[in-house]
């Protein structure tokens, strides 16, 4: 089983599976199975044009930053300016979280840091469009107070990500 799973891919294992159970459920219940493709196409169309937007930096950002742009700015040798760009593009991202991986995952294999990219993700949940409200429900203070706590949360959550992350590396 392992030299099947080797040879196709779990991905391509996954994807095959899936389609072999919609075929099933076809054969037994076409209502059921004809209701499961019309919403797998409307969330396709939903989802789209967002991955179009994620593709489309990828390939900017494939053409524009190299490995060593990517290293000297967000690498290991990485300053306050690189843990800086990190919490603000956090904060200011938007979309889905699973929308960002491939450029996350793109950047990492140019040479970003693990704690960069979770301090990224963690800084995700400050939410600029929403501060208003927060704002009106528990006043400046508390906002303030638990934006910069989330702030300095993200960097120590990065450093304990890293720490992990190259400690299972050494074994």
């Amino acid at each position: 089983m392992r030299k099947i799973v080797r040879k196709i891919g779990v991905n391509n294992l996954f994807l095959l599976t899936v389609c072999i159970l919609y075929i099933i459920l076809a054969a037994v219940h076409w209502e059921t199975a004809r209701a499961g493709f019309i919403a797998f196409v409307r969330l396709l169309a939903v989802i789209a044009p967002v991955l179009g937007i994620v593709f489309a930096l990828l390939f900017v950002s494939n053409l524009v930053i190299d490995s060593k742009t990517v290293v000297r700015y967000l690498g290991r040798q990485a300053g306050k300016g690189g843990w800086l760009v990190v919490i603000v593009a956090g904060i200011i991202s938007a979309g889905p979280i699973y929308l960002w991986y491939p450029l996350l995952s793109d950047l990492k294999q140019k040479g970003m840091r693990e704690a960069l990219i979770a301090v990224f993700l963690y800084n995700r949940a400050v939410k600029i469009p929403l501060l208003p409200m927060m704002i009106l429900y528990f006043g400046v203070k508390t906002v303030v107070i638990l934006t910069i706590y989330m702030v300095i949360f993200s960097v120590l959550n990065g450093y304990i990500v890293e720490r992990i992350s190259t400690g299972r590396r050494k074994k």
